[in-house]
């Protein structure tokens, strides 16, 4: 039986349609403009959603009174308060049942919010106020800290628990990273080290909190 070989065009094009489609760039959510890497997000508060703007966008959102406020730039600050120690006690007062997770406060609902990641995305929980004071809620980050645009992003290794202030999409960042090597019921190895990797750029970029904090 004989073999018919396909022409060398024919080859090329099974070649192409095997190949990943590019990714296609994401785009202003307000006026359609593709955007490159990290570009700035705003915060839908009536949607509780993440927005990708363009500069241009952005700006116009930053003005008093646009859109009836719905919508917050998120900022581009990393911190960390050296003098702010937690630990086991801590964590147990606050409930959280895993070793990662980002606490931030809802203005529209106004109530604190605590998010675990895992496999299937952010689980979402409402966290004590009571509990929230007599761990975080006193300390200097906790006072910077802007509602719905930012997050406390916490884990907790050997009986310590790091904590840094962050802009809240990098929370939705490391959520989304996980759900791509999570295994088992903890993650397993290869989350383990995604979030090892994470949180060393975290104290890279971290900036010791100033004496003074305007938020």
């Amino acid at each position: 039986m004989s073999t018919r070989r396909l022409p060398r065009e024919g080859t090329a094009l099974l070649r192409r349609l095997r190949e990943p489609a590019p990714r296609r760039p994401e785009c202003c959510a307000f006026c359609g403009l593709d955007l490159p890497p990290g570009h700035r997000h705003l915060v839908d508060t009536e949607e509780r959603a993440l927005a990708c703007a363009c500069t241009a966008c952005g700006l116009l959102f930053q003005q008093p009174g646009a859109a009836d406020g719905r919508y917050r730039t998120v900022p581009d600050r990393y911190l960390v308060d050296p003098d702010e120690r937690l630990d086991e006690r801590a964590w147990t007062v606050l409930g959280i049942p895993v070793g990662t997770a980002f606490l931030f406060r809802n203005a529209r609902l106004d109530r604190l919010v605590a998010c675990y990641p895992g496999p299937a995305g952010a689980t979402e929980s409402e966290l004590d106020d009571a509990a929230w004071q007599s761990t975080i809620g006193a300390g200097r980050l906790a006072a910077a800290l802007e509602p719905d645009v930012e997050a406390l992003l916490l884990r907790r290794t050997e009986g310590l628990v790091a904590c840094f202030l962050v802009p809240i999409d990098v929370c939705y960042e490391l959520v989304g990273r996980l759900r791509l090597c999570w295994h088992g019921f903890d993650g397993g190895a290869e989350a383990r080290a995604e979030l090892d990797v994470f949180f060393e750029r975290l104290e890279a970029r971290a900036r010791a909190l100033p004496s003074e904090v305007v938020a």
